[in-house]
């Protein structure tokens, strides 16, 4: 019905000990009630409020959880990275049909990479990566634009910490179609040429190796400013895209994939997506993306 955003990059305010700074916890607060009382304004009647990887990897996120919930009153619940890439895969499945075939998924976030691939509507292997696009950049790059040397010690680490999971997808089936989702995947897809977010969400979107290589090249001598001047690029997330593209380029190169289709769907149409199975009491309670807890909400209204 509706969609309102608000840029944190929480992944970004976490510091050497990781744990979530004053003002990023702070942010989150005035967030979260934002987006309460958008939800209330609007007459909803189930609330599903989730976390991702910044605050799973915080060191102080009990607290920084409990102060959301003093101030207010929303139970923020935290999502494993292995459910993240559960429900993405749900979301892709449900957007793409059965006809997809085995697909493979790809979501590069702010704190972490998640990987999923299967056959059915829960995957047969789901992983999540420290490797999200904004982790990266506050860890490995100290200049912008990146130096040579930084671009290449950051190209070593994202293949050495894919190694094992491109050998453990190795050992399925092979996809018949890889997906990207995410923002990231998104602006790259554009800059090589994709569709405008104008033509609509149907509209045909690819990211080819190729082209993801030339991009790469290119905006690694580009300062984060001049980044956020290209059309598809947000100035909010302008200066971790070179992170986010070499994440991409390593992770389609480790798993032998040319191409990616770009999903328009992700994690938060997967959550809700679950949610209504549940309400129509078509999840089992075995189900293992039923275990975060999300569907043990209140009571819930829903008319469709």
């Amino acid at each position: 019905m509706t969609s309102e955003k608000t840029s944190l990059r929480l992944a970004e305010s976490l510091d050497q000990d990781d744990r979530l700074s004053k003002a990023g916890a702070d942010a989150l607060v005035r967030a979260v009630r934002e987006a309460r009382d958008s939800a209330a304004a609007a007459n909803c009647g189930d609330l599903l409020a989730f976390a991702t990887s910044a605050l799973r990897d915080a060191s102080n996120s009990a607290a920084v959880l409990a102060r959301v919930h003093d101030e207010t009153g929303v139970s923020l619940q935290v999502l494993p990275g292995e459910d993240e890439a559960r429900y993405t895969f749900l979301a892709v499945r449900r957007w793409f049909g059965w006809s997809a075939g085995r697909l493979l998924v790809l979501d590069i976030g702010g704190g972490s990479l998640e990987l999923a691939a299967g056959l059915d509507e829960l995957p047969e292997l789901a992983e999540s990566l420290p490797l999200g696009a904004g982790r990266l950049t506050r860890e490995w790059f100290r200049s912008d634009p990146p130096t040579r040397q930084e671009v290449a010690a950051l190209r070593e680490h994202i293949d050495i910490v894919l190694a094992p999971v491109a050998a453990k997808l190795g050992t399925l089936d092979r996809a018949d179609r890889a997906v990207g989702t995410s923002k990231t995947f998104r602006s790259l897809a554009r800059l090589t040429g994709a569709a405008p977010s104008s033509a609509g969400p149907r509209a045909r979107r690819v990211l080819t190796d190729t082209g993801l290589r030339q991009v790469a090249a290119f905006i690694s001598r580009m300062s984060a400013s001049d980044l956020a001047e290209l059309e598809g690029v947000s100035a909010s997330r302008a200066h971790q895209l070179v992170a986010g593209a070499l994440v991409a380029e390593a992770t389609m190169r480790a798993l032998g994939r040319s191409e990616l289709e770009i999903c328009p769907w992700a994690l938060r149409e997967g959550v809700i997506l679950r949610r209504l199975d549940w309400l129509d009491g078509t999840t089992r309670v075995d189900d293992p993306a039923h275990d975060t807890g999300l569907v043990a909400s209140r009571e819930a209204r829903y008319t469709g």
